[in-house]
């Protein structure tokens, strides 16, 4: 289906618009973002050990972000807002890709600015747009993706399928995520006339560059034995939370906000039931297929999140469809959206303090979905793992200094996780310590170092097991935080001597895929 492109010209107004949103969506971030109460996630200190050992893949992602992070890193430091400028940026993108959807689906400016504006007050989008991660960008790819889609459904252009393929092997290379957009993307195909494109030649050869680019991370998973399905496997048996398919849909809701969720349902019908929308039918399979997907394999509520711009789109365009000419109602759904981007905004990002946080919490009655067993605390979870690190890291500073200093030489420092981990190797030199080791995912690879196994402080829940490997075990400290997970709360660091068997031998013991 050709269309007639000469009535979709940018004009100045067009710049503006997207120009706004793009303005928009780095000011919150930058006056959120930075430094504050709210300290670096997790995760970020992670992505921070992971940039220092560049290679193809990781246990839970491929290389792509961390690269980025690296070069990010490099050129601008290790602060958290240089680190985020990244996901910022990207989310800008992400914004705009999203406004273009509707673009390319025939709709004018109403609900092209719909769109970006429902994009960027979803709680979701503006998590991942406040911490590094490769979620920010999983979201660009999947809005990429929907872009070039549409614009090969409004001309038929099968060139299109070679942009497609560039784009879904970057994805790849960034999360594993984008092979659902695949997937349902074929499902469409089959069930669409879109099919007449399985014989031409650019889509196989477009599907062949998305395979070369992913070829390298699959040649790094052969040579560890395929560690992200051992880590898969590990996360939806005993790491994710079990979730039956209403508390799924419910969180769903939640995380993309309850005031948007009646034009991504809208989208989504409109898309599977409207003749006007049927061009456009392929969004709306791909997203079942993708919650299907992801609910079977008990994935995570926010897995889902990159399959909304494209309903979201599809939404807008319809209601743009319902409200000609109706200006005073086009703009009451704004402001409607606007309010509820603010009301959720502080489930979002850090822009109250924690105390004010928890009335605002107590006081609205909601709370965000749990998406981890472990994940228990006062503060979501995206909130609670900013908290605690430099203390912890300070408690085991404080542990060291005080050993003789001999035994400072021989020392080591294992740890549970990857995040206590990089705590360690960010905040550590300021108290001399050595980098850490853990048996805890793409930690397990790099190895144990130097570590002899004469001298280590230990942070370890469980003091029998550490009695079976070493001679001596020895409580010297405990951490508590009034606002980390409960996991991470409570928690022993144990002096350890003289380890009972070879380190390498112990090593394969310790070992923590989830």
């Amino acid at each position: 289906m050709k269309t007639d492109f000469s009535s979709q010209k940018f004009e100045r107004l067009d710049w503006l618009l997207f120009g706004g949103f793009v303005l928009l969506k780095i000011i919150i971030h930058l006056f959120t973002d930075g430094p504050g109460q709210y300290g670096y996630f997790r995760d970020e200190l992670y992505y921070l050990d992971c940039a220092t050992h560049l290679d193809w893949g990781y246990v839970d992602h491929p290389p792509l972000s961390i690269l980025i992070l690296a070069i990010t890193r490099g050129l601008f430091g290790s602060s958290m807002l240089s680190i985020r400028m990244p996901v910022i940026l990207i989310g800008a993108a992400t914004v705009v890709l999203s406004g273009l959807v509707a673009r390319e689906m025939g709709g004018g400016r109403f609900s092209q600015a719909l769109t970006c504006l429902a994009v960027l007050v979803a709680p979701v989008f503006l998590t991942m747009g406040s911490f590094f991660s490769m979620n920010a960008f999983d979201q660009f790819f999947w809005a990429l993706g929907a872009y070039l889609i549409a614009l090969l459904i409004r001309t038929d252009d099968a060139r299109l399928w070679l942009w497609f393929g560039l784009a879904a092997g970057l994805g790849l290379e960034n999360k594993l995520s984008m092979a659902f957009f695949g997937l349902g993307l074929i499902a469409a195909m089959i069930l669409t006339p879109m099919r007449k494109h399985f014989l031409k030649w650019r889509f196989w050869v477009g599907g062949l560059i998305a395979v070369v680019l992913f070829l390298p991370h699959i040649i790094w998973q052969l040579k560890y034995d395929w560690p992200t399905l051992e880590f898969m496997r590990n996360a939806r048996l005993f790491k994710n939370m079990p979730t039956t398919l209403v508390k799924f849909f419910l969180g769903q809701i939640i995380l993309i906000g309850p005031l948007n969720a009646p034009l991504w349902v809208a989208g989504l019908l409109f898309g599977l039931l409207s003749k006007r929308g049927g061009a456009f039918r392929h969004f709306s399979i791909i997203y079942i297929v993708a919650f299907v997907v992801f609910y079977l394999t008990n994935g995570k509520v926010y897995y889902l999140s990159p399959a909304y711009p494209m309903l979201l789109a599809l939404g807008a365009v319809w209601l743009e469809g319902m409200l000609v000419l109706r200006r005073r109602a086009r703009a009451a759904v704004a402001v409607f959206l606007f309010i509820g981007g603010l009301a959720m905004a502080p489930y979002a990002i850090p822009v109250l303090p924690v105390e004010t946080f928890l009335r605002y919490q107590e006081a609205l009655g909601l709370r965000a979905p749990q998406q981890e067993r472990a994940h228990t605390g006062l503060l979501p979870q995206h909130f609670g793992d900013r908290f605690g690190w430099e203390e912890f890291v300070s408690m085991v500073g404080d542990a060291y200094n005080k050993l003789d200093p001999v035994d400072r030489t021989r020392c080591s420092i294992f740890v549970s996780n990857f995040a206590e981990a990089g705590a360690i190797d960010l905040f550590g030199q300021r108290f001399g310590l050595p980098r850490a080791i853990s048996g805890h995912m793409t930690h397990y690879i790099w190895g144990p170092g130097n570590a002899t196994g004469e001298v280590m402080l230990v942070y370890w829940n469980e003091r029998e097991e550490l009695g079976k490997l070493f001679e001596e075990v020895i409580e010297v400290a405990r951490f508590h935080h009034p606002y980390v997970m409960d996991r991470q709360n409570n928690r022993p660091l144990y002096l350890c001597r003289r380890l009972k068997l070879p380190v390498r031998q112990a090593w394969k013991q310790v070992k923590i895929f989830q």
